[in-house]
């Protein structure tokens, strides 16, 4: 590996990806294209509104997604990934990848384990 552990910038990129939803809300919108905030509350169970919100003002923020208000009433709101967050498509399913694997190997060790008892 070529990177030197003292200029590592990985804690850089944790720090937007970090967290149990926004993952899942950067795939959804890759996935998905452009959302209204309803639409990603259904797509992401288990979340709550204020949560949603938050993570979502952390990736814009971030110039991960861009928001859109449209002048109506009632507001309407869209969210979608910029062409800046698009970048992190490849980095998701690598770690996708690693996890999946991640799971196998441990669900073997779990049967190893087994055996030998």
């Amino acid at each position: 590996m070529k990177i030197e552990p003292e200029l590592c910038r990985v804690e850089d990129a944790l720090g937007i990806l970090v967290g149990k939803w926004k993952p899942i809300i950067i795939l959804h919108l890759l996935k998905e294209g452009t959302q209204r905030f309803n639409e990603l509350k259904r797509s992401v169970p288990g979340i709550t509104q204020k949560m949603l919100t938050n993570q979502l003002r952390e990736l814009e923020n971030e110039d991960i997604i861009l928001r859109v208000v449209y002048p109506q009433v009632p507001p309407k709101v869209e969210y979608s990934i910029t062409e800046y967050g698009r970048s992190l498509a490849p980095i998701l399913e690598a770690m996708h990848e690693w996890g999946t694997k991640h799971a196998l190997h441990k669900m073997q060790k779990v049967e190893s384990n087994k055996q030998i008892t």
